[in-house]
């Protein structure tokens, strides 16, 4: 189709950052060891900006963002911007030169000795974590950084006159958190007056700087608690928009509709652009006509995917789009959120199934479909392909899908009367893994490149389990783990063993910091063939009289930090692979292994962002929890782990899990979540984190026996465990070793005074 009205543009919300061979990790981790100087950083930061700037250009697209890098964070940068640090990481002195500044700034992302960092949590409903910014009162919004000025003059220097992006005022108070010194129902929205002042500062620089145009992200009006805030959204913009000192303000939505009432306040607000998004759900359109469509104000519209891996259906979205265009003056086509979500280049893949790799698109690809777009709709191009179905016939299993079309309502339940698992008040442990040391990577990889023969392999991972395992006896913890030396990821390594998934070389994505990881793809129905931990569980326990616990990855998680196939309802593939988890376990506890832990580190990450949906959502979740694991005996305990989530809002979804024990991520967040499970009285057991895993701070007893006491005045200490608050794979054996014989002391001084 073709239109003869004004020119349609292209642009995306934001780019990944690590860089096509994740060059920012390497560097960050140099730089903190000490091999690499701030300006080696800072040189490898430039190089990736205008790269990103680079590729932008050449696929096409008209409107480049910037200020979409961050060495860490994206929240965690503008609570830099403007001056909202915590008092304990405010020295002057460190931050008087680069190397200063950026010393202070990982030490908010990741602790120092005496300054734990800010607690971390996820993106909304996705696999990224942001820093959880803490503000009370007594600290004001200032320009205290020039960021977001530098980064555009640097690309302006370039040759590319960008759009620079920031994270937008509403979301960044609704995302920050009351500091412990702040008053008793005290609110961060309190201060938004005064960093509205402190944003149209900012806004003027980048004006007098020569920027035309500002995105400000506002994607908590997708949620419950942004729609509720339309006086705050209105206050905002009209205060933001009514400047004459600014550039063009572009307000950007995502991760589902924001309703009629927050579109009509945009609408009515004096902003040029509002971005939304069409692929999430399909409420845009309805809360589009029912404004009556945004008239002079430009509509970016969200019509590629962000977050997943699939094409885009060209014909289908040009027919969204040309609706769209009767309902706005001015279009621009965009992504549905940033692409910081998935990998950048499938051309880096050379081992996919032709099939499969037909219909995948990573951040390259899909800037090329949204130039593609823009292109059509100005009447410049033909629509092309339409997407290749994520799964085809030759993806369908009919064994799987009559196995489960066969399962009754007992499947899904555990015998209410079971023994205790164990008989210890604050009963320690670990999460799962231990630190994976160069040499057993350096043999995974000889392996995978055939030049380490299997059973030499095997030798060195059965050497690991030894060494993990006598290390825990003399620590002296109780339940002992087998410490995950064959697994690359939690996800990935079981999904090289399933049917219906697919890994890739190189389809990293950032999940927070330095932290990369490789989300496998799911395309097609799934199974089992042979069993995937038995042999090296096993083996552990055969080398310890104490109980070692098998370690699954639990199938809400095996979806979460997957790509996902889009042709079925998400609670269908999570029971099929929920079935093919069953048959782990019953493997598992017929080898004699009676503690199993099956990890939903990701059930909240799920939750939809809005009340209405989360109902549905607990309902597949918990089931295909307990489908997993409601085969095993009453003397078989069952485990399960979550982290860096706002629990609080599913504590009906955990008690519902019905698992023995539920270890979570407490260190950061202050045992919040256990106190919540206190107030409702709380009857099964409970680990919560008594320190913060992604810090390379080593916590004192004292600190860990603090925490424990005060997790004992909300919980029961007969039904409490003791644990660091995540698997210990990112730590080096020194530091882990020292934090978990604190660990164990602090719990014996605790248990001692019972």
């Amino acid at each position: 189709m073709t239109t003869t009205g004004p020119a349609v543009r292209s642009t995306v919300h934001g780019y990944p950052r690590i860089g096509p061979d994740r060059e920012l990790k390497r560097a960050e981790e140099s730089y903190w060891k000490g091999a690499a100087s701030a300006a080696d950083l800072e040189k490898v930061a430039a190089d990736l900006r205008l790269d990103t700037y680079a590729r932008l250009r050449a696929a096409g697209i008209d409107d480049i963002p910037s200020n979409t890098f961050s060495y860490y964070d994206q929240v965690l940068d503008t609570a830099v911007l403007f001056g909202l640090v915590p008092a304990r990481f405010e020295d002057p002195s460190t931050a008087a030169d680069a190397d200063g500044r950026l010393r202070r700034y990982f030490a908010l992302a990741r602790g120092v000795q005496g300054a734990p960092p800010l607690e971390m949590t996820k993106w909304f409903d996705t696999n990224y974590h942001y820093l959880v910014p803490e503000l009370s009162p007594g600290v004001r919004p200032r320009v205290a950084g020039d960021k977001p000025v530098a980064e555009f003059r640097e690309a302006l220097e370039a040759g590319y006159r960008t759009r620079p992006v920031l994270v937008g005022p509403l979301t960044f108070l609704l995302l920050s958190k009351a500091a412990d010194d702040a008053p008793e129902g005290w609110s961060p929205i309190e201060l938004l007056d005064d960093l509205l002042d402190a944003y149209a500062r900012v806004l003027a620089d980048l004006r007098a700087a020569g920027a035309e145009q500002v995105q400000l992200d506002e994607p908590v009006l997708a949620t419950d608690e942004g729609r509720a805030a339309l006086a705050h959204l209105e206050r905002a913009y009209s205060v933001l928009g009514g400047r004459a000192d600014r550039p063009e303000i572009w307000v950007s939505t995502y991760f589902g509709s924001i309703g009629a009432d927050a579109l009509r306040v945009l609408k009515e607000s004096p902003v040029e652009a509002v971005g939304l998004d069409f692929v999430t759900d399909t409420e845009g359109i309805a809360d589009l006509t029912a404004v009556s469509g945004l008239g002079s104000t430009r509509l970016v519209a969200g019509v590629v995917e962000g977050r997943n891996v699939w094409r885009t259906d060209v014909p289908a979205a040009v027919a969204t789009l040309g609706t769209l265009l009767g309902l706005a003056d001015e279009l621009t086509v965009s992504t549905s959120c940033s692409l910081l979500h998935v990998p950048i280049d499938l051309d880096a893949e050379t081992s996919l199934a032709p099939e499969l790799r037909a219909a995948l698109a990573f951040a390259e690809q899909k800037t090329r479909e949204v130039s593609l777009l823009g292109r059509v709709l100005s009447g410049e191009a033909e629509a092309g392909h339409a997407a290749a179905a994520p799964a085809d016939a030759a993806f369908v299993d009919a064994r799987v899908r009559a196995r489960l079309a066969a399962l009754g309502a007992d499947a899904y339940e555990r015998p209410q009367e079971r023994g205790a698992p164990t008989d210890l008040p604050l009963t320690t442990t670990t999460i799962g893994s231990f630190p994976q040391t160069g040499e057993l990577r350096r043999a995974r990889a000889a392996h995978r490149r055939g030049e380490l023969g299997e059973e030499e392999y095997k030798a060195v991972l059965r050497a690991e389990i030894d060494r993990v395992i006598a290390l825990q006896e003399d620590i002296g913890l109780d339940v002992l783990v087998h410490g995950e030396p064959e697994r690359n990821d939690m996800v990935q390594y079981f999904a090289e063993q399933l049917r219906g998934y697919a890994t890739t070389e190189n389809g990293w994505v950032q999940s927070y910091g330095s932290r990369c990881v490789r989300p496998p793809i799911l395309f097609g129905d799934v199974s089992r063939p042979e069993p995937m931990t038995v042999e090296w569980i096993t083996y552990a326990q055969s080398r310890t009289e104490k109980p070692v616990k098998g370690m699954l990855t639990g199938p809400v998680t095996m979806l979460a930090w997957s790509f996902v196939r889009t042709d079925q309802p998400l609670g269908d593939t999570a029971r099929q692979v929920a079935l093919a988890l069953r048959d782990e376990v019953a493997d598992l506890e017929r080898a004699g292994i009676r503690h199993i832990q099956v990890d939903e580190a990701a059930l909240r990450e799920l939750l939809p962002l809005r009340q209405e949906k989360r109902r549905e959502y607990l309902d597949w979740a918990v089931g295909s929890f307990r489908l997993a694991t409601s085969g095993v005996s009453p003397s078989t305990t069952v485990h399960t782990h979550m982290c860096y989530s706002e629990f609080g809002l599913i504590v009906d979804g955990i008690e519902a899990l019905d698992a023995d024990v539920t270890s979570v991520e407490a260190a950061r967040s202050r045992m919040e979540l256990v106190a919540d499970l206190g107030r409702r009285g709380y009857k099964r057991g409970i680990g919560p984190g008594v320190y913060d895993i992604h810090s390379p701070r080593v916590p004192s007893v004292a600190e860990i026996e603090a925490s424990l006491r005060l997790a004992v005045s909300h919980i029961d200490a007969g039904g409490l465990w003791v644990n660091p608050d995540c698997g210990l794979k990112t730590r080096g054996y020194e530091e882990a070793e020292q934090a978990l014989r604190n660990m164990v002391e602090a719990a014996r001084r605790v248990r001692s005074g019972l």
